[in-house]
């Protein structure tokens, strides 16, 4: 599914120091990629095609932020999964991990910066702090990302 969201701005993080440090990069004037992701995850794992997958999409765009945040990893270490894909060494990428590892629906992280997260892989797009755009259910396509980003990256005229 995809939301486009106009302007919509983050909420104020919670005393969270992860959810604070997500939304000081996405506050810059630079696009900022926000993806949750899971190990575990199918549809993560197809994204992850070292010659079409995210590392192509990060050299492509050396000048947009891309945040992995490994949430509902069951404690699974992600660094197997992030190496075979090619990503970690590439100096737009920061991958942090959720501290809390559950999948339960009562117990999961359900939001982050007052916006619902619902599903994994969520990848959203900001610029200045604002949401551009929100693909919320399942694997993403990197032609329409790209056109989204190019998309957030220029001015708004109308």
């Amino acid at each position: 599914m995809l939301t486009t969201a106009g302007l919509l701005r983050a909420a104020p993080p919670a005393a969270d120091p992860l959810e604070m440090q997500v939304a000081d990069l996405v506050a810059r004037p630079q696009v900022t990629v926000v993806h949750f992701w899971a190990p575990w995850c199918p549809n993560c794992r197809a994204e992850m095609d070292p010659a079409a997958g995210w590392a192509r999409f990060l050299a492509d765009n050396p000048g947009v932020q891309v945040v992995f945040l490994n949430i509902w990893h069951k404690g699974q270490d992600p660094a197997p999964r992030l190496a075979a894909a090619g990503l970690g060494p590439q100096p737009n990428l920061l991958l942090l991990t959720h501290p809390n590892p559950s999948r339960l629906a009562a117990d999961r992280l359900n939001s982050l910066l007052g916006l619902p997260v619902t599903w994994v892989p969520t990848t959203w797009v900001f610029r200045e702090g604002k949401l551009r755009v929100a693909f919320n259910y399942g694997e993403i396509r990197f032609p329409v990302l790209q056109q989204m980003v190019d998309d957030a990256r220029n001015e708004w005229e109308h």
